[in-house]
């Protein structure tokens, strides 16, 4: 069986054997205060930044899962609003979450095929304090890319950019200085199971929580920071997620290598379904469509067909998402998901739905 679900994902079939290591080595029950523990974090630290090029004076902090990330941003700082752009249900999820906490946050919407206008946005006052964007909308397969992100970080001023990159992050190469936060989940570009989440800060957003000094919470990045200065947490953390990680980036080619392979495969992917098929690509402009989530739309009567078909065959398609539930169905170009797996894909588009 091929999983190309985008969410929890296909894992890597080494992590079998990692999860052996871990029981073997102890690590289900390591005292998270020991030097043990913190040698660890330390280390998993140091592969995230040399495997994906993260610089060294950026803070890495490990929660339970981007949505957490969601809460802990509109928490230690976001004092005042934040403001989001956003073209998919994961989008406007983080804007709804956070206009929860605080309801001075607007949002501007924009459609799949549009690359906004960075000179045209209207972007906010003076109090806002952080801009928030989804590099990668799972829930309808689309991207923004690094020349959008740039114009956006030089037009900002005093806010931060903060980037959700729960689809992209260790799949595609992201260039981390042209923003203050980002964060992902583990369970889609770094296959591995769902229960740790990632978020990278640069210099610029420590200065800015340090001096908010939010501390009301016990996940208040205050608080987490002044424990990571010693590769601790506030809270017991996910020991064994953060073991896993630790050797499933050990096991890795850098990112610049992976982000190219994820890259040929999706061009490969999109010229094909753009010519050949009954399905055609849900995202018509090249520009925003994403490299780590291909998207697929038709009727709704043909989705279910190809979905259940494929099936049979050992291949389980994602399905839509959000408005684009019946019409459409995705398709995860993780790296953790074989070649061979995306060859039998074509396969049976060939031979079933030329």
């Amino acid at each position: 069986m091929y999983t190309f679900n985008p969410g929890p994902s296909a894992v890597y079939p080494e992590v079998r054997n990692y999860l052996t290591a871990a029981y073997d080595e102890g690590w289900l029950s390591a005292p998270h205060r020991g030097e043990r523990f913190t040698g660890l974090m330390r280390q998993t630290i140091e592969e995230l930044k040399k495997k994906l090029n993260i610089p060294q004076d950026y803070t890495v902090f490990f929660l339970s899962s981007a949505t957490e990330c969601w809460e802990v941003l509109a928490q230690s700082l976001t004092p005042t609003k934040s403001f989001h752009l956003y073209s998919g249900a994961f989008g406007e999820k983080w804007y709804e979450y956070a206009k929860a906490l605080r309801p001075a946050c607007t949002g501007y919407p924009f459609g799949i095929d549009e690359v906004p206008d960075v000179a045209a946005l209207p972007l906010p006052d003076d109090e806002v304090d952080m801009v928030c964007i989804t590099q990668n909308e799972t829930s309808n397969a689309t991207q923004l890319r690094d020349g959008f992100i740039l114009n956006l970080y030089n037009r900002l001023g005093g806010a931060l950019l903060a980037v959700d990159a729960t689809s992209s992050l260790g799949g595609v190469q992201l260039k981390y200085i042209k923003a203050d936060v980002w964060f992902a989940s583990v369970q889609k570009c770094f296959g591995l199971p769902a229960g740790l989440g990632l978020m990278v800060l640069s210099p610029r957003a420590v200065a800015r929580f340090r001096q908010i000094n939010e501390r009301s919470h016990y996940n208040s990045l205050t608080a987490q920071y002044e424990k990571m200065l010693n590769y601790q947490t506030t809270h017991t953390p996910n020991v064994l997620g953060i073991y896993l990680l630790y050797r499933v980036l050990q096991d890795r080619q850098p990112i610049k290598t992976v982000h190219q392979h994820l890259l040929d495969r999706a061009t490969k992917l999109y010229d094909y379904f753009d010519q050949a098929t009954q399905l055609k690509p849900l995202v018509q402009n090249p520009e925003t469509r994403s490299t780590t989530v291909i998207g697929l739309q038709g009727p709704p009567q043909l989705i279910d067909d190809v979905k259940r078909r494929a099936l049979q065959l050992g291949l389980q398609l994602g399905n839509g998402y959000g408005n684009w539930k019946p019409t459409s169905l995705r398709i995860a170009n993780f790296p953790a998901i074989p070649d061979a797996a995306f060859e039998q894909l074509v396969q049976f588009f060939a031979k079933e739905y030329a």
